[in-house]
This record gives C-alpha cells, structure tokens and sequence, in this order.
C-alpha cells in the first residue's frame, strides 16, 4: 500500500559527511551471525588503514561471538554493496575505494554462528 506524506519532506539529512569531522560513516555486517541483525555504523577517517579495522575495531564490535576468535582473515569473503569485493589490509579505507555510508559485509567460511545456527 502507498502512502503519502501530508507535508512534503525538504530537509538537510544529518548523517552528511560534512557533519563527521573529517570522518566518514562505515556500516560493517557479518554475514551468517543473526546475532548481529544489521551492519554496525563506524565513523572513521579515510586514512585509516583497513587493517586497524580489522584489528582494533572488529574485536570490539564482534569479539564476543564464539566464532570470532576463529576467523582466518585471508580466507574471508568480502562483499561491498551486496558485490564481491577484495580489500586490501594495507591500504586505506580510502585507497580500497571505500567512501561515506558504504556497506560492507564479511562472510566467514565454515563458521556460520552458534552450533551453525546462523546465530
């Protein structure tokens, strides 16, 4: 069913990359862990190296899944904007292309969440 507003919607969204202080919003997912229904919304400079992401930030966000410990990096599959993609570690989130309010989502062969719940 349509629907329709009763005012027309005229305004500045908040999320723009002018108001993120020089940073850029970054949604990261895990596929195949309903743990964590959505993407996690990361503010991050664009010089930042993909690397700390995976090292310094991921742990923290998703650390406490059992599987998380598990992962083989080099083996994990990535997808940017619902399309295969291949980060690279050393490179900056810029240099891999990836710019404000990108989604990007990882999927870990063989651990597909709690006993294969997908959870």
């Amino acid at each position: 069913m349509a629907v329709a507003a009763v005012k027309e919607y005229d305004f500045a969204p908040l999320d723009r990359h002018e108001n993120f202080h020089g940073n850029q919003l970054l949604f990261i997912g895990w596929e195949d862990h309903l743990m964590f229904c959505a993407p996690f919304a990361f503010p991050f400079p664009p010089d930042m190296p993909f690397r700390a992401v995976i090292e310094q930030v991921l742990p923290g966000a998703f650390g406490y899944h059992p599987d998380f410990a598990q992962i083989e990096w080099a083996k994990a599959e990535w997808f940017k904007s619902g399309h295969p993609w291949q980060p690279d570690f050393d490179k900056s989130l810029a240099d891999n292309g990836l710019g404000h309010k990108d989604v990007i989502r990882f999927r870990t062969p063989g651990l597909t969440g709690i006993k294969g719940s997908c959870s």
